[in-house]
């Protein structure tokens, strides 16, 4: 099989499992389902294992870039349906089939007594296949399907129970939220193709470098596309002000939280600055603003974090902090650095939605953390990589978060100590939140029920076995990108991703010149981030371990503590200023301009019903009258034109 055939069936292979799992979702048995489901993403997987072999041992490593066939030809564009696969698109796709399938795995064993269990694999596959066509898509027209595919296919996801009302409303608040975002990608794409004729990313890379003296660093046109993008990314990836909608969806099952919000749909915005890094870059002042809402977003869903007791709803606003640092990442130019934490939290934020499924499976469908405790004796698999997961995020070393989310803080401290400082507080209300949840729901006495207690159990191997695979990958994953303070001329990830920034450098070099930071200091920046975690797990075990404390519900908090239990309150806010006054402007509209509108369109149609009964009765279908009718209107014509001639 020619390189070619092989990306478009890595593509297409999960399109495949939506069809067929889709047409017989209530005819085929569970066990084939399954097997189909699975094995579909896992063939994805291994194409993007053969995809990578194939580029790696080019004798010139560049980018593939196959035209299946013209998809829109004008006068003046050309957009294709084409694959692009380089740096960027394998390591993407390594992680959205490699995580993907432990995903769908996993959601074997815990949704497989669901009596709409063939639909909801479906709509995974179909979730995957969406993500892939993001990923893989030659230009921005293709990324931007891929990107409305994975905003359907979260609404199906997460009203996926949707005799719930509650449910089918979080589905529509992800929907409507990110049409938001998605119009500012749209006018953003809009004006590429105004400013270059083009969408397809090798064409566009080598327009704008053509086009560099017209469109200076930082001008209006790089600047009014770049914050479009950006509204787009805004939406997908949950950043301030649009980020309500990402806590709302763990409505949906929980493989379809550890989807959305480890390895694909979250993921998107980032992805999208990283391949448009060569505009992004001659914009220093749209990069200023993604750092600016990325920290205040990081910040803020951190503190909410703190005061959550939904175990789904803390690890919500943990993957919104987490994306924060990203998006600082990107602020301060450093992708590499974005891109890296994106893997590592990929892996431990699936393992710690798949560990919270494991323990709601076994409690059958509690999800308050007060009403936990004393897991790690009946859930011991689940208890331990929790626990991995959970030093992970908080920058504990030797795993993965540890080493991604260092490499950040390095370069926010090369920016500017205070955006160090502000991004080291929210490291640290991390840790004391992840701790919380982690000591509330495993250590202590059990809280629930005689009757949970008495069915707590360890979940079954289907569940386990992805749970263990993404622990080993959560202890590992930072050797990806090992720093070179540890090990000379590492970096293994920065060098591989380097080609791709080749243009953006080329055209702004001052934006990345390296920051001198000795070994030393470096060393030091390490040793304040693990200090300040560490004194946040030992708060989290004091108040919660030693003193056994349990937290109050919202009702019964007061002060700062009740703000942060209500989220300050934002969906209020919302509400009341702007869902309100449009329902309002709504009404109005429909009792007075409507009104008049049915009035006109109406009447017409009553005039033309009248008029036709009216002409209806001339219809006799007597020859004698037609006859008569005939030499009527003769002679009324001769008349009229003799006296009009007289």
């Amino acid at each position: 099989m020619d390189t070619k055939t092989l990306a478009l069936f890595t593509l297409l292979f999960p399109l495949v499992g939506f069809v067929i799992n889709g047409l017989g979702s209530k005819k085929l048995p569970k066990s084939l389902i399954s097997l189909i489901a699975v094995l579909m993403p896992l063939a994805s997987f291994v194409g993007t294992v053969l995809l990578f072999n194939t580029f790696q041992t080019q004798k010139e490593i560049k980018p593939f870039n196959f035209s299946y066939y013209d998809w829109i030809a004008v006068p003046g564009i050309l957009v294709s349906f084409s694959l692009y696969i380089d740096q960027l698109t394998l390591l993407m796709l390594s992680f959205v089939t490699g995580v993907g399938t432990l995903i769908h795995l996993y959601s074997v064993g815990y949704m497989r007594e669901d009596t709409g269990y063939g639909k909801f694999m479906a709509y995974l596959n179909l979730f995957m296949f969406a993500m892939l066509m993001l990923v893989m898509g030659g230009n921005y027209l293709m990324m931007f399907i891929g990107w409305e595919g994975v905003g359907l296919c979260s609404f199906l996801l997460i009203g996926f129970w949707n005799k719930n009302r509650s449910y089918n409303a979080a589905a529509q608040k992800a929907f409507v939220m990110n049409r938001i975002g998605d119009l500012g990608l749209l006018l953003g794409v809009i004006m590429i193709f105004i400013l270059w004729n083009t969408a397809e990313y090798k064409d566009l890379q080598l327009g704008v470098d053509i086009s560099k003296n017209a469109y200076k660093i930082d001008s209006w046109e790089l600047i009014v596309v770049t914050l479009l993008l950006f509204i787009g990314a805004m939406g997908k990836s949950a950043q301030i002000p649009l980020y309500t909608w990402l806590p709302d969806a763990m409505a949906g099952p929980t493989p379809v939280s550890a989807l959305i919000h480890a390895a694909t749909m979250v993921t998107a915005g980032i992805y999208m600055v990283v391949r448009s890094n060569f505009l992004f870059s001659l914009a220093p002042t749209t990069l200023n603003i993604v750092l600016i809402v990325a920290l205040a977003t990081a910040l803020l869903a951190a503190s909410i974090g703190i005061f959550q007791n939904d175990i789904k709803k803390v690890l919500a606003y943990s993957t919104v902090s987490q994306l924060g640092y990203m998006f600082m990442a990107l602020g301060v130019a450093a992708y590499t650095s974005g891109m890296f934490h994106v893997v590592t939290h990929a892996f431990f934020k699936a393992l710690l939605f798949l560990g919270a499924g494991s323990v709601i499976h076994a409690l059958h469908h509690e999800q308050d953390i007060r009403n936990m405790g004393g897991l790690r004796k009946y859930m011991p698999i689940t208890f331990v990589t929790f626990a991995i997961a959970t030093l992970a995020i908080s920058g504990i070393p030797p795993f993965a978060g540890f080493f991604s989310k260092d490499e950040i803080l390095m370069h926010l401290y090369a920016k500017s100590p205070i955006l160090w400082a502000l991004a080291l507080l929210g490291s640290a209300m991390t840790a004391f939140y992840m701790f919380r949840l982690f000591f509330l729901t495993f250590f202590g006495d059990f809280r629930g029920t005689a009757e949970q207690k008495h069915h707590l159990h360890e979940s079954p191997l289907t569940m386990t076995l992805p749970l263990i695979i993404l622990a080993m990958l959560s202890v590992g994953g930072g050797l990806l990108n090992i720093p070179e303070v540890f090990v000379k001329e590492a970096d293994t990830l920065s060098k591989f991703l380097a080609p791709i920034y080749e243009t953006a450098q080329k055209l702004n070099p001052d934006l990345f010149k390296a920051y001198k930071i000795s070994h030393s200091t470096e060393y030091a920046l390490m040793g304040v981030s693990v200090g300040v975690a560490l004194l946040s797990i030992i708060l989290a075990y004091v108040i919660f371990v030693a003193r056994k404390s349990v937290p109050k519900s919202e009702s019964e908090q007061r002060g700062f503590a009740k703000l942060l239990a209500n989220k300050y309150y934002v969906d209020e806010i919302y509400e009341a200023i702007i869902v309100k006054p449009i329902q309002g402007i709504s009404q109005f509209l429909a009792n007075t301009f409507e009104v008049v509108v049915d009035f006109f369109v109406e009447g017409v149609g009553q005039l033309v019903k009248s008029l036709s009964r009216t002409f209806r009765r001339l219809q006799t279908g007597i020859v004698n009258i037609y006859i008569f009718a005939i030499v009527l209107g003769a002679v009324v014509w001769i008349a009229l034109n003799w006296f009009l001639k007289k």
